[in-house]
């Protein structure tokens, strides 16, 4: 079976993606039922951080032996490393996935090939961030800059934090006073003097 989606129409062949934010999703929708998608999810909400209660339908549907079609690639994952995850997931249940406009289909070796190729350079994307942010922090260590987060537990706090204790404050009413967690309060407490 074929599914689909349009950001978000999931349909499928069983399973299948439309997105709304594609001014018109009927150009979606149309392609994925010529690709064959007997059923389309349709979430209907755009933006980085939207529930996708379609998306969450369409995989919780899928079953080994169906193909997760997409519009785009963008449809299913947010990220490349996102994607990867999603598709190795579905891979593990029997279900195969398919970006019409990408022309990515992993029920062919070459459409397998080309998605391992896509998450190679995830990968080495990844890692060269990684390598470039710890080469900023060396950097500004060796020019004198602190890095990281700025220290919550220090003398003059704790020293603030018992004299509030010591007019019988609550914990809640030093940590608001502090602007920190009542646990810091606790820390703050405990600190030597």
């Amino acid at each position: 079976m074929l599914a689909g989606m349009v950001r978000c129409c999931y349909g499928d062949h069983r399973l299948r993606r439309v997105s709304l934010d594609e001014q018109n999703p009927a150009l979606q929708l149309d392609a994925l039922r010529a690709a064959g998608a007997e059923r389309v999810y349709v979430d209907h909400a755009t933006g980085a951080t939207m529930s996708r209660p379609e998306l969450r339908q369409a995989l919780d549907n899928a079953q080994a032996g169906d193909v997760l079609t997409v519009w785009r690639l963008d449809r299913l994952g947010r990220s490349m490393t996102d994607l990867i995850a999603q598709v190795n997931q579905l891979a593990h249940r029997g279900i195969e996935f398919r970006s019409l406009t990408e022309t990515i289909d992993t029920t062919t070796p070459g459409g397998r090939l080309v998605f391992h190729v896509f998450g190679a350079v995830a990968q080495f994307e990844h890692e060269v961030l990684v390598d470039r942010t710890k080469a900023g922090l060396a950097a500004a260590k060796a020019s004198g800059k602190k890095v990281g987060r700025p220290r919550l537990v220090t003398p003059e706090r704790a020293a603030t934090a018992r004299e509030l204790r010591d007019t019988d404050m609550s914990l809640r009413a030093i940590a608001g006073h502090l602007r920190v967690s009542q646990a810091t309060v606790v820390r703050l407490l405990a600190h030597e003097r």
